[in-house]
């Protein structure tokens, strides 16, 4: 018998309204917010990312490790360049290194790199 529940991830950021939106869009989840705090779950609730707000956040330089990435996301798309070009509409900008071509790396709206993948 499990001693914990996973309830999610908590990341932090500059404004959680703002990127609970921003992946709330990308992968059309419901977004619900609070002051200083903000989360994004599926129709079925099954799965839930939280966004909080942190003063003085700054934001990962990846891949340089002077401010680490800490974690990211890898998210599955069916199309690499329909993917990326729907991100990019929604806040995400390209990384400026890409180490390899079978996936795609941006970075959300507060700085924090994901990936685009296809399964």
């Amino acid at each position: 018998m499990a001693i914990a529940r996973f309830p999610g991830v908590i990341i932090d950021c500059p404004d959680p309204t703002a990127l609970a939106e921003f992946y709330g869009s990308l992968l059309d989840w419901g977004v619900t917010v609070d002051e200083g705090w903000a989360e994004i779950r599926p129709v079925d609730g099954s799965d839930c990312i939280s966004f909080q707000q942190v003063e003085g956040y700054r934001a990962p330089q990846w891949p340089d490790q002077n401010v680490p990435q800490q974690m990211h996301l890898d998210l599955i798309v069916d199309d690499l360049d329909e993917g990326e070009e729907t991100a990019i509409r929604l806040g995400a900008s390209t990384a400026s290194t890409v180490p390899d071509k079978s996936f795609r790396v941006l970075l959300d709206p507060a700085g924090h790199p994901f990936c685009l993948c296809v399964d």
